[in-house]
């Protein structure tokens, strides 16, 4: 049988390459597509997948798999969705002319979900925020786990305003351990100052009436005290400070999987995007829970003013945003300046704050974490709306270092700013309580 000179190199030991035509394209262009089906490499004595030293037999019990086949299972291993270029995008991808390259667009959702380990324009827009999120899960989880310390206790003890002891609270120290199944958990050094705690919520001459039992008097100082005693051994409620947690939390998870899954499809991008948007109005509205809630804590009608108007904002610029027009990229600094004018609203509470609670320490302390949060979210909105710095170099910050990463960073810095003034408005309220009759 005559070998042809592919079969003569095989014989000698060189590599074997096997060519094919492919049919001219509708350009008229001929393409020719060589590959290697058989590699012989005749110095280390392997051949046809197997070695030289097999020869006994070896292979007629494991005989190796066809070059097609395993051609074919490499394929599907090394497969890869490339990368392209802005021009080339879909028009829901397209937002920002300066980012010039490293685009996913149309992926199957497995190679999507894949990609967040992998190197593209996204992959820091994915991971800041996604780290945020953890962080703020585990600040959430540490501060749930703290109580009010024992300095925090004695504290709050001595700003209580002394009274005369009253010989009739000394004698119902039985009765007050029945009544009160909380005073179980007051540490032992805090027992000397009931009578003084006790003090405040029993008149100087109490009124009586002739048939009224002692156990008629002891639920009366239980209704009068028990909300007092709750909040100075379990500390002011957690329930605000949480909701700010949870609204940052659902701001940074949401913001991550639109950057992650928005290059599917055009169906999914759009739903994103107003996930995304409610995320955002959500993290702005949430962040009024502490500082307002715990500065108006004795002042319920305030409370409840500023509360309920910032979550009826949040709800109408959601409303407003749901539109499908202002999705575009046109209206890109709009979504900006309305989420920024949202934060901003914050200056009606916080000015209330200043002019009638300035003899408050804790008033001027958390004024410069806020002014600290709104420099570093003015900062973000700057910076997301004039597209710096990519707009002075495009292409040079495809990868990192653009525009929307630098809006992620600041966004962390500020929550993170606004996390450590609710610290200090929470502890402050776990001190001193809601004293009846005062300001603050």
């Amino acid at each position: 049988m005559k070998l042809g000179a592919h079969g003569q190199m095989a014989a000698q030991g060189g590599p074997a390459v096997r060519a094919r035509k492919v049919p001219k394209d509708h350009g008229g262009r001929e393409n020719s597509i060589t590959e290697a089906s058989e590699r012989v490499l005749g110095d280390s004595g392997t051949t046809c997948g197997y070695q030289e030293s097999d020869k006994d037999g070896c292979c007629d019990d494991h005989p190796p798999k066809s070059p097609s086949r395993a051609k074919d299972l490499w394929r599907k291993v090394k497969k890869q969705y490339a990368l392209v270029e802005y021009h080339v995008l879909p028009e829901y991808l397209r937002d920002n002319e300066f980012i010039l390259r490293h685009y996913r667009s149309d992926w199957p959702m497995r190679e999507t979900l894949l990609s967040i380990f992998t190197i593209h324009n996204e992959t820091l827009n994915i991971w800041t925020h996604l780290i945020g999120f953890l962080l703020f899960l585990a600040l959430t989880i540490y501060t749930m786990r703290q109580v009010p310390k024992e300095g925090a206790l004695a504290e709050r003890l001595s700003s209580m305003v002394h009274m005369p002891k009253r010989g009739d609270l000394h004698q119902l120290h039985v009765e007050l351990v029945t009544c009160f199944p909380a005073l179980a958990n007051v540490p032992s050094f805090l027992q000397e100052h009931l009578p003084h705690i006790l003090s405040k919520c029993v008149p100087d001459t109490p009124i009586i009436a002739a048939n009224s039992t002692q156990q008629c008097f002891m639920q009366t100082m239980k209704d009068s005290l028990g909300e007092e005693l709750d909040m100075m051994i379990a500390g002011a409620t957690r329930v605000p400070f949480l909701v700010f947690m949870g609204g940052s939390m659902f701001c940074l998870l949401s913001s991550s999987f639109c950057h992650l899954l928005s290059c599917h499809s055009s169906t999914l991008t759009y739903w994103l995007l107003r996930l995304d948007y409610v995320g955002i109005a959500t993290m702005i509205a949430t962040s009024f829970f502490p500082p307002v809630y715990y500065v108006f804590l004795c002042q319920p009608m305030w409370r409840h003013i500023y509360l309920t108007g910032i979550s009826l904002i949040g709800v109408v610029t959601v409303v407003v945003f749901l539109v499908p027009a202002f999705q575009t990229a046109k209206y890109r600094p709009m979504r900006a300046i309305a989420f920024a004018a949202m934060g901003m609203s914050g200056i009606i509470p916080a000015g209330h704050k200043i002019f009638f609670y300035i003899h408050e320490p804790v008033c001027l302390e958390t004024l410069w974490y806020e002014i600290g949060m709104s420099l570093f979210y003015l900062l973000g909105v700057i910076i997301y709306v004039t597209r710096i710095p990519e707009r002075w170099k495009p292409g040079m910050f495809d990868i990192a270092g653009h525009s929307h990463q630098l809006f992620h960073v600041l966004v962390i810095a500020g929550a993170y700013t606004h996390y450590r003034a609710g610290l200090i408005y929470m502890n402050w309220r776990d001190a001193h309580g809601c004293v009846p009759g005062s300001l603050i």
